[in-house]
């Protein structure tokens, strides 16, 4: 298998226990990945540091792009990203990838994935959903994203916050081309 290059954005939406479950599996996959960008939102660090009271977004392999960093490689579709993930994804962010806006690096990495017809996932985590925002996951899936809600499942039985967010995580990373040890329903209890 070729090893990927893979874009991750984290925003200001709740669910900061998703983003952190994702950069674990992604450090654990190390095997499979030739190069991990990470963007955090300024909204995303104080979610991340409100919600898990800690920055060990910093301790992960990944290198950390500023999200005016224009330069970044991901920024162009020569660099030849594989996929991208933005989780969670904020309504914000959706909108504005829904739009065509590219006011920051999530947004135009993510332009960029579209047009290049790579992989680009929403981990959307809001609810309830207002007419807008249902319309905004319209447009992006018609585009070639795929939304996918931080909606997990309880078929594994998880026994704590993380494993729950894994059962989310488990399909990000089964979208993207991932190989990965997980639950799969009919393979036992």
């Amino acid at each position: 298998m070729d090893r990927r290059k893979i874009v991750i954005a984290v925003t200001g939406a709740s669910g900061a226990v998703y983003a952190k479950v994702l950069l674990d599996k992604l450090q654990l996959l190390q095997d499979q990945l030739l190069e991990v960008g990470l963007i955090m939102s300024d909204n995303a660090l104080e979610v991340w540091q409100h919600e898990l009271g800690n920055d060990l977004y910093r301790s992960y392999p990944f290198k950390i792009y500023s999200k005016g960093d224009f330069y970044a490689p991901f920024a162009s579709g020569s660099a030849q990203y594989d996929s991208m993930v933005i989780c969670p994804c904020s309504m914000g962010t959706l909108g504005r990838i829904a739009s065509g806006i590219s006011n920051d690096l999530t947004t135009r990495a993510a332009d960029v994935i579209l047009k290049e017809r790579r992989k680009l996932v929403l981990v959307v985590r809001d609810t309830p959903l207002s007419l807008i925002h249902i319309n905004n996951m319209k447009t992006v899936t018609e585009a070639g994203g795929i939304i996918c809600p931080a909606s997990p499942s309880f078929y594994s039985r998880p026994a704590s916050v993380e494993e729950v967010a894994a059962t989310v995580i488990d399909r990000v990373i089964d979208l993207i081309g991932l190989k990965n040890s997980s639950y799969r329903w009919g393979e036992g209890s």
